[in-house]
């Protein structure tokens, strides 16, 4: 893949020899020739551990300092007085089973998370074929299935983000826009860094983190030292 003038010129601003602490790879990534948008910035964590491994996977969630610089949209699965709740915490749809025709004929996927109380995890289960693929289904592991559906709402709003293992055993997560600058992103940096390192699984052996490195959208990936 031929990558652009910009590109290539950002990655010979990397010294190949040395890993930065997190404030100067952010930094440098200040420094890189700049999209015409303002640009994610992404935490990449290589993982000593083995996610095929139920004993060894890294999951959680984490409202980071400065939030993400993303306004999240939120769709709640509530009835009754949950749902007035939702609403008022700011959620921006919120319905129960009126919203499964919706989701399955129409391809409806104008938001980004999904909440939902207990109760209404027996019909979303219907729709785990189409929200499973795309990352949407709720999960009690990430705060987003509860029956405190407002707390839920306003820390996603706020910035509240889950890490998680791909199949590589790779944690890559945002943690903000470039515009925050290189001191809150490092704010941000640091707080995922702690918790991923606080979630590491008692079966976990030998070396934890094996690299770490942050990038923007359009850039390549600085190295960053433990």
């Amino acid at each position: 893949m031929r990558r652009g003038k910009k590109y290539q010129d950002s990655v010979k601003m990397i010294d190949k020899t040395a890993s930065y602490d997190s404030k100067a790879a952010l930094e440098l990534i200040e420094k890189m020739p700049k999209a015409k948008f303002d640009e994610t910035v992404e935490a990449h964590f290589r993982l000593g551990v083995d996610s095929k491994h139920a004993d060894q996977q890294v999951r959680g969630v984490i409202v980071l300092p400065h939030g993400t610089g993303k306004t999240q949209r939120v769709l709640v699965f509530a009835k009754g007085e949950k749902a007035k709740e939702a609403e008022a915490a700011g959620a921006d749809f919120v319905g129960a089973e009126d919203l499964v025709p919706r989701i399955e004929k129409e391809n409806w996927f104008d938001y980004d998370v999904i909440v939902a109380t207990p109760d209404m995890m027996g019909i979303i289960g219907r729709l785990g074929k189409v929200l499973g693929p795309k990352g949407l289904m709720p999960n009690p592991k990430s705060g987003t299935v509860t029956m405190d559906v407002a707390k839920a709402v306003s820390e996603i709003k706020s910035g509240k983000i889950e890490y998680r293992l791909d199949k590589n055993n790779i944690i890559h997560c945002p943690i903000g826009k470039l515009s925050f600058g290189a001191e809150k992103l490092n704010d941000n940096f640091q707080a995922l860094y702690e918790a991923i390192v606080k979630a590491k699984p008692a079966a976990a052996k030998g070396q934890y983190i094996k690299s770490m490195s942050l990038s923007s959208t359009m850039g390549p990936g600085v190295p960053v030292k433990a």
